[in-house]
């Protein structure tokens, strides 16, 4: 047996080499607590300091927010008779988020019919399967309808699969404007709990349909809906469609009108279809109202007046002008944009011209109606008279080696004075009366009566290609000397001048109150101030003269049909007005007439002009033109003497 034998020396000196006191050991225990150290830091940071991101990635993950436009604001005119509102315009939709059990249940028996018949080898794959599914189950919904009201609808694949994709929250409309009659059938026929639903779309309704539609406008269907104030901006959102203005008033005043945009927020599984009840929840509000200072009475008179002619009529309260009538024909029922013009309708629009607004962008010269300008710069500067006759009317006039005819008379006007030539509207005066006042200086005229800008009205579109020409403006326009007979023609509203409706009708409503400039505005204010501008810069002698002639005008002169034909007269009112007629292009011309009543305390100040065939003065004022202007001031003084006028408040935007 072998005998092993100890020494201690040996043996401490074996235990003492290995103890872990090895530096390079040591060294790296501090380097793995470190480690360990900031791994735990980290993951606590990440855990502690980032929760609310990793919760904010959570809710836009497993939330929805489906935001309802709120209804646009009506419009009303200046006696709060309702001009635009919103009525419903009923569909059917079918509520796709509440089908998820009947689709599987769909997809499960296709799958099993699909096995019998033809076994695995024929099987749609997984996504197929999924849309045959939903596609069969909708039209079984779709054929429901179809049974009650007799009809012959099918689904459309693609557009079913698109609304599942991306608006899976939303409702699917199956059948959309829906009559009173099947309406009611359906309301009648369908459970209350079925996922099938009639629905009433918010929809815009012009009770007087034709009327003032290039005033007040339309709109047109918007998915971009505003959802300012409501909570969930960054969850994925659904949006039911709302609507835009696109033109008049509508566009204008599109965010005064618009409605206040509600909703609801839900959760929803990971297939995306949502788990009531509902997280948050906000009703959607109307706009906000807005009063015009339309007067609708008005309105309709001038534009049955007008009828089937082309033309436009403006009438404004002269005092605060605010804008009575603004009427363009041809026009457009309203009706038949909401929610959505057809074709159809907008190529017959297209055919009648019916787009573009006459009062507002129908540029004319306005013929024998700019005489009344004439006349002021002529007196303004001293170069005529209203005692004098500065001419001798035989017809024409031979001046600068060519004669010039007086086309307005209808006899020989002789030895005639400011205030006879006015009514007789008679050229050859204003001819001498352009001459010596100069052209640079009645466009100056023109210019201080703002006939060669914008009037600045609230609607969308001004166009502002009025032309106030001058021998310099001539120079640079057509590189032509300005020549004496442009002067004539400028005299007489001919030639190259242009203006508007509109700015006829703030023309005239400035020389009614002896002042330069009219602001127009389609916004009632019952508090509203008179407009105070710069004062027309005539004596009391001229301007009494210049405002007899123009009342001379609608008695013994070109538009003495006013007061000749019984039905015309409007009895105990005295009107000033001037007739005129232009040549435009394409052998027609522009029939005008301008006008103002009381005589005395002018009220009510009124632009017509209408397109002709026939040439002629008398075809412009007196038998087309101031028939219109007629309609609208008996009717402004039938109410006026009769009925009570508006106390309500402006509740519109100032």
């Amino acid at each position: 047996m072998a005998t092993f034998t100890t020494h201690p020396e040996r043996s401490g000196s074996l235990l003492e080499s290995h103890r872990g006191s090895d530096p390079r050991i040591v060294f790296f225990y501090f380097i793995l607590t470190g480690m360990l150290l900031t791994l735990t830091i980290g993951l606590g940071y990440q855990q502690l300091s980032k929760v609310g991101e990793y919760n904010s990635a959570e809710r836009q993950q497993n939330q929805r927010r489906v935001v309802v436009p709120g209804p646009r604001g009506n419009i009303y005119d200046r006696n709060n008779k309702l001009l635009v509102g919103n009525t419903h315009r009923f569909s059917v939709v079918l509520h796709l988020d509440e089908l998820k059990g009947e689709i599987e249940k769909q997809r499960r028996q296709i799958r099993r019919n699909f096995l019998a018949a033809s076994g695995k080898e024929d099987m749609p794959r997984g996504s197929q399967l999924e849309q045959i599914s939903r596609v069969t189950l909708v039209q079984s919904y779709l054929d429901q309808l179809n049974s009650i009201l007799r009809r012959h609808e099918q689904v459309d694949a693609r557009a079913l699969r698109r609304h599942f994709e991306r608006e899976l929250l939303l409702p699917y409309t199956l059948l959309e404007g829906l009559d009173d009659n099947e309406t009611a059938r359906l309301l009648e026929r369908l459970p209350v709990n079925s996922p099938l639903q009639v629905y009433a779309a918010p929809t815009r309704w012009y009770p007087y349909g034709s009327a003032a539609a290039h005033t007040l406008g339309y709109v047109r269907p918007d998915e971009a809906l505003d959802a300012e104030g409501f909570p969930g901006a960054d969850l994925t959102t659904f949006k039911m469609r709302g609507t835009t203005g696109r033109d008049g008033l509508e566009k204008w005043f599109d965010s005064h009108l618009q409605g206040v945009a509600g909703g609801r927020i839900f959760r929803v599984d990971p297939t995306g279809y949502k788990i009531n009840p509902p997280l948050d929840q906000r009703a959607p509000k109307r706009g906000n109202p807005l009063v015009t200072s339309l007067d609708i009475d008005l309105q309709t008179a001038a534009e049955e007046s007008l009828g089937d002619q082309k033309g436009a009529a403006v009438a404004l309260d002269v005092a605060t002008g605010e804008v009575l009538v603004l009427a363009s024909k041809p026009d457009y029922d309203l009706n038949q944009f909401s929610p959505r013009a057809t074709r159809q309708i907008v190529e017959q629009m297209n055919e009648k011209g019916a787009w573009n607004n006459l009062a507002l962008n129908g540029f004319y010269p306005p013929g024998s109606t700019f005489k009344i300008l004439t006349a002021i710069a002529g007196l303004r500067h001293g170069v005529i008279n209203p005692d004098t006759a500065i001419v001798d009317c035989t017809g024409t006039i031979r001046r600068y080696n060519r004669d010039f005819v007086c086309y307005n008379g209808r006899t020989i006007h002789g030895d005639i004075h400011l205030s006879h030539a006015i009514a007789e509207s008679c050229d050859i005066y204003f001819y001498e009366a352009g001459w010596r006042t100069t052209p640079d200086l009645m466009a100056a005229e023109a210019r201080r009566f703002h006939l060669d800008r914008r009037q600045g009205i609230e609607l969308p579109n001004e166009l502002g290609r009025m032309v106030i020409p001058d021998p310099e403006w001539k120079e640079k326009a057509r590189n032509e000397k300005w020549f004496p007979g442009d002067t004539a023609n400028m005299a007489i509203g001919q030639g190259f001048v242009l203006v508007t409706p509109l700015e006829m009708a703030c023309f005239t409503a400035s020389v009614a109150r002896g002042e330069v400039f009219t602001q127009p505005t389609l916004v009632h204010d019952p508090n509203r101030p008179r407009q105070q501008t710069e004062s027309i810069g005539l004596t009391p002698t001229q301007r009494a003269a210049l405002i007899q002639g123009m009342e001379d005008c609608t008695i013994t002169g070109t538009a003495g049909i006013l007061t000749s034909v019984p039905g015309l007269r409007i009895p105990g009112v005295r009107i000033a007005g001037k007739t005129g007629t232009a040549q435009i292009p394409g052998n027609k011309n522009a029939a005008w007439f301008i006008c103002f009543a009381p005589v005395e305390k002018p009220e009510i100040a009124i632009a017509v002009m209408i397109e002709g065939e026939v040439a002629g003065e008398e075809f412009g004022g007196g038998r087309h033109s101031a028939p219109v202007a007629q309609a609208i001031l008996k009717r402004y003084f039938e109410k006026k003497n009769n009925t009570p006028k508006s106390l309500m408040p402006a509740v519109g935007p100032r």
